[in-house]
């Protein structure tokens, strides 16, 4: 039984009143339940990205390329738990192969050492297991699955931008990146889509990625995390696979049983879904 996140009860979530001979909830419950939630959908760091580290490679090249950068990333970790109870988010953007993903592995690898809650997907995965939640077998509704991602400490997007827009996927976002607004929950988001060159469009710099997820899923994600990082450099995947650290252990698996909503193995797993509902 995990301790009392308030230093009250005996983990339990419940005090107990000796003279009234009742058992109460305490304060801490709210926060246990929460976690309990996002449980449901936090996640490992993937293989590839275990080692990850700011003296190891690939980050040593990328900060040659792009001191500043690696900088603010290596601020914003040093105050990694500051950082997630005010939901200041952080988020990349930059060329293919650039290192924009290895950085927020490193801030999400940060966090689960701080022991909050991550939870870590590509756009597209995480959209097509929104999808599946309309299937009659779905292991979650809709709603449940995006309340259990609303509740994590810290939502890692890949790729945002990387999907095929259409009214449903715009609305799913919206409701994703608005709920963790008003909840005061910090985002750290990769893209493509913001600083390039954009000569239909009216100057900003995330014109492309507002005509892409919607203007005001943009202008949420910006106050929650403040200006993009760009990144600069070459394709560091065409020539340095070499350089990539070594993989950690595989961490023990989770009693019960593979996680359904574990995206850390990025599709090394077969597909788990079209499993019975759980009960109320």
């Amino acid at each position: 039984m995990d301790a009392c996140l308030e230093g009250r009860c005996d983990g339990s979530g419940f005090l107990y009143d000796e003279e009234r001979r009742r058992a109460y909830p305490c304060t801490c419950r709210p926060k246990r339940l929460a976690r309990k939630r996002a449980g449901a959908v936090a996640g490992r760091l993937p293989k590839r990205f275990r080692g990850v580290a700011f003296d190891r490679e690939p980050v040593l090249s990328i900060a040659r390329a792009n001191e500043h950068q690696v900088r603010a990333v290596r601020a914003y970790v040093n105050a990694i738990g500051e950082n997630l109870d005010q939901g200041r988010g952080i988020w990349f953007t930059g060329d293919v192969g650039t290192g924009k993903t290895t950085l927020a592995m490193l801030i999400s690898k940060a966090a689960l050492e701080a022991d909050r809650t991550v939870a870590i997907y590509s756009l597209p995965r995480l959209l097509a297991m929104l999808r599946e939640t309309y299937d009659e077998d779905s292991h979650f509704s809709l709603s449940e699955l995006i309340d259990r991602l609303c509740s994590v400490d810290l939502l890692h997007v890949d790729d945002v931008g990387a999907e095929q827009t259409t009214d449903w996927v715009l609305e799913q976002l919206y409701t994703i990146v608005n709920t963790r607004y008003e909840d005061g929950r910090a985002l750290l988001l990769t893209t493509n889509l913001v600083g390039r060159e954009d000569p239909e469009g009216d100057g900003h710099p995330a014109g492309p990625l507002k005509r892409q997820i919607g203007e005001r899923t943009v202008s949420r994600i910006w106050e929650i995390c403040g200006d993009p990082l760009p990144l600069f450099g070459d394709d560091n995947r065409m020539f340095a696979a070499d350089r990539l650290p070594a993989a950690e252990p595989e961490p023990p698996a989770a009693p019960g049983g593979w996680d359904p909503f574990d995206d850390s193995t990025w599709d090394e797993e077969p597909s788990p879904y079209g499993r019975p509902r759980r009960s109320a």
